[in-house]
């Protein structure tokens, strides 16, 4: 998922140094030092809901307890990584716009991490979980970050659609659709929190696909919210790799690149609300 933080063009002094891992991740942490770190917390994280997966055979939903969190800090190690890449092909004048956005979005992963660890260490959901008023005041709380986060990355479109991203004209319009698309996707999880659950046409928590989860007896949101987040990460990647080998096309290419893929997150989006499960099993 971080193929796009590894292979966009860069017109930097760093760019040369673009071979490796470490390599690309000392640059990250140059252009943005906030987004940088928090992506290390919840790798540390990651690593500690893997040794934690084994160990703590309790079931919240019909899942290992410590599933949750393991996605989540995989999926925002992926989401503040990208997005800090992304935004620092910005122009220079925009960079104090960039660090208070980085710290928004910073606060806002970090408050809904700790509401997520805490009460799987509790043995019970964070999501939808009203069933004590303490229960209610976090899954509140994550809801107020949520859309804190949201409306930052409403800036962020702002941002790369105001001012013109370093790069060829592919990547620079996946960039730009990539981030609308991926807003469009985090305001699909409203209808998750409309709804109290992810599952249409059964309870959460019946038979869903290995790792994953999503329901395999009814429909379910998270295909399309899923699909959509990734936007953030598939689109870029797919700019730049037009760009590179289709250069005199690739700004149209990606317009078309990008009407198919929200087709397919509005086919999975409508397949869930009629309780249609991607694979049925």
């Amino acid at each position: 998922m971080l193929s796009v933080a590894i292979a966009s063009p860069k017109n930097t002094a760093a760019n040369s140094q673009l071979n490796t891992g470490p390599s690309w991740l000392r640059v990250l942490h140059r252009v943005n030092p906030v987004l940088s770190l928090t992506g290390w917390l919840h790798l540390g994280l990651l690593v500690a809901t893997l040794v934690l997966l084994p160990l703590d055979g309790r079931l919240v939903t019909g899942a290992p307890v410590w599933l949750k969190p393991l996605k989540f800090t995989a999926s925002i190690v992926a989401y503040v990584w990208t997005l800090g890449w992304l935004l620092a092909d910005l122009p220079a004048a925009t960079q104090p716009d960039v660090r208070r956005l980085s710290w928004g979005v910073a606060l806002s992963m970090g408050v809904e991490m700790a509401c997520i660890f805490g009460q799987a260490a509790r043995g019970t959901t964070s999501h939808y979980n009203a069933a004590t008023t303490f229960d209610g005041v976090l899954f509140g709380l994550m809801g107020v970050f949520i859309l804190m986060n949201t409306l930052l990355t409403g800036w962020a479109v702002y941002l790369v659609w105001r001012h013109r991203p370093q790069g060829p004209a592919g990547y620079v319009w996946g960039v730009r659709l990539g981030l609308l698309v991926f807003l469009v996707g985090s305001v699909l999880g409203g209808m998750m929190i409309h709804l109290s659950q992810h599952t249409v046409g059964a309870p959460d928590g019946g038979p869903g696909l290995p790792g994953l989860g999503w329901s395999t007896r009814a429909g379910d949101l998270r295909a399309a919210h899923f699909l959509g987040l990734h936007a953030l990460q598939l689109l870029p990647l797919l700019g730049w790799a037009l760009s590179r080998w289709l250069p005199r096309h690739a700004g149209a290419l990606i317009w078309l690149g990008t009407a198919g893929y929200v087709a397919a997150v509005a086919a999975l989006f409508i397949q869930a609300l009629r309780g249609v499960p991607l694979v049925r099993w």
